[in-house]
């Protein structure tokens, strides 16, 4: 879940001093940047070296010249064992880049990545061991150390020549100017530091202009090649199933005890009073037919309270308004429930799917519940509308509850954000809560139309 949300927060613009503060530590980011380009490209080196001595070892034989200079080794376990460890070092190196750059990246920019471990480890250590050095997730950190290494040398290497070399050619320049003059100098002497002065502070600018868009390449390389890589996405992924597939199974446990709580203190108990209600009259139809009547007459109220209960009981299930008229009945149902005043914005032109329907009915109940038990608010607004998503031919039932209350939602204080996060990503949707700066919380959720 995002704490980000666009509909509701209006952008601010920073003030002159935020941005130029912005661009200092994004200046002196990538002043560090090309120090450890050097040291994130010494994987790939030490994999060069080890490939290297392999190749020359095994194309001795083949090489003419090779015997008259000397210089090549022959195939020995020392060159094996060589190559072995500069393999071995490659990969340790490249995770402690990756471990560099991760915790560069969240102290400056709070860019973070959960800790995704493998949801089918191997069995034992041996191939643990094995899987941590030489598997895919370690070639993929090789490849980022690289890549990163080559980043950091070119680009970052070419924002903070731009920005040093001309701050410094700029004073130097105003000091050979104040030494010309001091002699008395005219015409072609002065000419090349009145030029420096003016060209060192345009590439002081362009490197500082030029800085964001050399640490946005970064954080997309980061996202690209370490967050977003396919093997961390399928980890993250089978994560994200492992652990909503629990919490599932304890929110359907927790239903069926609603469920059978709600009968056995409801339908249960009436059912029995019904029983014997029914019981007493058949005892008294030949004694006193005008009591029996009366038990009777009863019993049905009795009966009808039964069926009562057990409509609010299928009522917290799947609501029958909804099943027949859709959204745009049960949302109405759904807030005059409420115990906070609700403003409610329907615009459906078309029932998406059922069940999108349900998932959207959920949303709504359980987000009211949560603004009733947690935010204190004194209004609550819902719309639901379809919108048309980015990915082609993909529309969204988007549904936005918005309280006036204290904010500050956090899953983790039992608001039950994590089952509604489960329902909507189980239909492929998303769910974002949000605080606007006015306070109050902003709990949107886009569903597929044909879930």
């Amino acid at each position: 879940m995002s704490s980000h949300d666009t509909d509701t927060a209006p952008p601010v613009a920073p003030g002159t001093g935020t941005a130029w503060r912005q661009r200092a530590v994004e200046v002196l980011h990538l002043l560090t940047s090309l120090p450890l380009g050097v040291f994130y490209l010494l994987p790939a080196l030490m994999l060069a070296a080890a490939v290297t001595a392999l190749v020359l070892t095994f194309a001795r034989p083949w090489l003419p010249w090779s015997t008259e200079l000397g210089m090549l080794p022959t195939l020995s376990w020392e060159v094996l064992a060589l190559a072995a460890l500069l393999c071995v070092l490659a990969t340790l190196t490249a995770r402690l880049a990756c471990r560099i750059q991760r915790d560069r990246l969240d102290t400056v920019f709070g860019i973070v990545e959960a800790d995704t471990p493998d949801p089918l480890p191997a069995s034992g250590p041996l191939m643990r061991t094995w899987r941590f050095l030489f598997g895919a997730r370690a070639w993929s950190m090789v490849v980022y150390s690289t890549v990163a290494g080559l980043h950091g040398l070119l680009l970052a290497g070419t924002t903070v020549v731009l920005v040093v070399c001309g701050a410094a050619s700029a004073l130097g320049a105003l000091l050979g100017l104040v030494v010309v003059l001091g002699r008395g100098a005219e015409g072609a002497d002065l000419w090349w530091p009145l030029a420096l002065m003016l060209l060192a502070p345009l590439a002081a600018l362009a490197g500082i202009r030029l800085a964001p868009l050399v640490v946005d390449s970064e954080m997309y390389l980061h996202r690209t090649l370490l967050l977003e890589a396919p093997e961390a996405r399928v980890r993250r992924r089978l994560m994200h199933v492992q652990d909503s597939r629990l919490r599932m199974v304890d929110a359907a446990e927790a239903e069926r005890r609603r469920i059978e709580r709600d009968l056995h203190d409801g339908a249960q108990q009436r059912l029995l009073a019904l029983t014997l209600t029914l019981t007493r009259a058949r005892a008294r139809v030949g004694s006193d037919p005008d009591r029996a009547l009366e038990l009777i007459t009863q019993a049905q109220q009795d009966s009808r309270e039964v069926m009562d209960d057990l409509r609010q009981v299928a009522r917290g299930l799947h609501p029958k308004v909804l099943t027949d008229h859709g959204l745009t009945s049960a949302l109405p149902v759904a807030a005059e429930r409420a115990p906070v005043p609700v403003r409610l914005h329907v615009d459906l032109e078309e029932r998406p799917s059922k069940r999108a329907e349900g998932v959207a009915y959920y949303v709504v109940c359980e987000a009211l519940a949560n603004v009733a038990k947690h935010a204190g608010a004194e209004h609550v607004s819902i719309h639901a509308r379809r919108i048309e998503s980015t990915r082609p031919q993909r529309a969204l039932l988007r549904v936005s509850i918005t309280d006036d209350g204290v904010g500050g939602a956090d899953p983790e204080n039992g608001t039950g954000l994590y089952g509604l996060w489960d329902r909507v990503d189980a239909v492929d949707g998303h769910l974002i809560v949000g605080t606007p700066q006015g306070g109050g919380t902003v709990l949107t959720a886009d569903i597929p139309w044909e879930a």
